[in-house]
């Protein structure tokens, strides 16, 4: 069993996929092109960056179009999140009542983490981003920084994320990994767990 998380945040704390699909598949509709949303599904699931060069290559629209449309995002849920995905408040307040650490490693930018998180009530015990000027995922830098900075030994803990790059970052930090995947949208990565809900995590975390 495993005591501290380390949690992915978008996608896997908080639900924000169904509402960046829709607003590339509304890029695209404006563009004149037309993809369904389980397409850009199964591109964002990999990675956002990814999915805007995919889709501005393939209907040949400016990616700063689909940039535009993930600031948007990015500044609508400094004051209108997304909802967080379900269970997430009470496993993260039962991790902290079990003494484990609850802590955050992500790709975006610090004051958009922190305005989500605090929208949504969620609270950890440390956030670290690339805007900190660490290297992004699948590098494990920021997974070895929180494990030394809290005094962490690494088979006592467990990253949660939805992406193959969270598998990937935290097994070179010598970290076990559970991926949150959804059947419309299937990930391949080599983690050594797979849930369809948070809940699913518990028997792992021993609560």
């Amino acid at each position: 069993m495993y005591r501290n998380v380390f949690w992915d945040l978008g996608g896997t704390l908080v639900d924000t996929y169904p509402q960046l699909d829709a607003a590339f598949v509304e890029v695209v509709r404006r563009g004149g092109g037309e993809v369904i949303v389980q397409e850009v599904a199964q591109l964002t699931r990999r990675s956002t960056h990814a999915a805007m060069a995919a889709l501005s290559e393939r209907f040949g629209l400016d990616i700063g179009l689909f940039e535009s449309a993930n600031q948007q995002l990015k500044n609508l849920w400094e004051h209108d999140p997304p909802p967080s995905m379900p269970g997430a408040k009470t496993l993260m307040r039962d991790i902290a009542l079990g003494r484990g650490l609850n802590l955050v490693v992500t790709h975006r930018d610090r004051v958009s983490a922190t305005a989500l998180l605090g929208g949504l009530g969620l609270a950890v015990d440390d956030l670290i981003s690339t805007a900190d000027g660490f290297p992004r995922k699948p590098d494990p830098t920021m997974y070895q920084v929180l494990l030394e900075r809290h005094g962490l030994r690494a088979s006592d803990c467990l990253a949660v994320g939805d992406r193959p790059i969270d598998a990937t970052a935290a097994h070179r930090a010598g970290m076990a990994a559970a991926m949150l995947e959804s059947a419309e949208a299937p990930v391949d990565d080599d983690a050594e767990y797979t849930v369809a809900t948070l809940d699913e995590l518990r028997p792992l975390l021993g609560l």
